[in-house]
């Protein structure tokens, strides 16, 4: 499976909404810089995914993007199959269809039951184990 830029900025983008307060707006501008992104292209993308009904956008001085659905709700598989459409198939020498079909399926089924909620509380709980001890 080929994963596109479009696509992990897309994955980065709902990251970082997903670990934000439920029902803050939050800026383009904030998750471009958080996450390492060109805010044009992220500009361009979150309306994608706007349209596809991952996010949804509020107007006016609090206005930026929040999830349209809770982070539990939202699979890694969906939104890159949102923007980069279906996954081609590996063809492969003689031999190696199989494993590479089995190859295929493993990264589908990873990608079809993780969800953002689960991404963030792991992040969350990898950040929490790392705090600086300034006894001396």
């Amino acid at each position: 499976m080929k994963i596109s830029v479009k696509a992990e900025y897309a994955l980065q983008a709902i990251f970082d909404l997903a670990t934000q307060p439920g029902g803050v707006a939050v800026r383009i501008a904030d998750i471009a810089k958080r996450q390492g992104i060109p805010q044009k292209f992220l500009e361009l993308i979150l309306s994608n995914l706007k349209q596809g009904g991952f996010v949804e956008s509020r107007r006016g001085a609090d206005g930026g993007y929040m999830l349209a659905k809770p982070a539990a709700q939202l699979v890694v598989g969906d939104v890159i199959r949102h923007v980069d459409g279906p996954s081609e198939r590996r063809t492969g020498a003689a031999g190696f269809e199989e494993m590479w079909k089995s190859v295929d399926e493993a990264v589908e089924g990873i990608l079809g039951r993780t969800t953002f909620q689960q991404l963030a509380d792991s992040w969350k709980a990898k950040q929490s184990q790392y705090v600086a001890n300034w006894e001396i």
